[in-house]
């Protein structure tokens, strides 16, 4: 989506900060819960810090009828082979049957540590030795 796209090339960098970034679109974010007020809107924010996100946040779509919607949706036109193309029915199942609200919050914690550390690059403080390039 273009304003994605905006938001990334001209804005994400030179946010100062801490700061959080709320209201994205729903477009964006098929399958988050929509803002009850309104649904264009979907409940999810994202933390950066000196331009760099540090943490995303989101509250699961739970109406069951939508989900499968835009299960359907987003699976449309990609081949069955592909192994991630597939439709959730156990998830569709369990939200009919009253899965309780649940939501997701991930941490960067290589760039938690970046932060801390005063440190420029990702590379520098992985912890997977086999991703940094030898030295000689």
């Amino acid at each position: 989506m273009i304003k994605n796209e905006v938001f990334e090339a001209r804005v994400e960098d030179a946010l100062v900060g801490p700061i959080f970034v709320i209201d994205y679109p729903s477009s964006i974010c098929p399958l988050t819960k929509r803002k009850r007020d309104n649904p264009a809107v979907a409940e999810r924010f994202e933390l950066f810090v000196h331009g760099m996100e540090l943490a995303n946040a989101y509250t699961e779509l739970n109406d069951p009828d939508l989900q499968e919607q835009l299960f359907q949706t987003q699976l449309a036109g990609l081949d069955a082979e592909d192994s991630m193309a597939k439709m959730d029915t156990d998830f569709i199942r369990a939200l009919r049957y009253g899965m309780p609200p649940a939501g997701g919050l991930g941490i960067g914690i290589d760039r938690l540590v970046m932060l801390l550390t005063n440190t420029q690059s990702i590379r520098d403080v992985i912890l997977f030795p086999l991703l940094k390039p030898e030295v000689m």
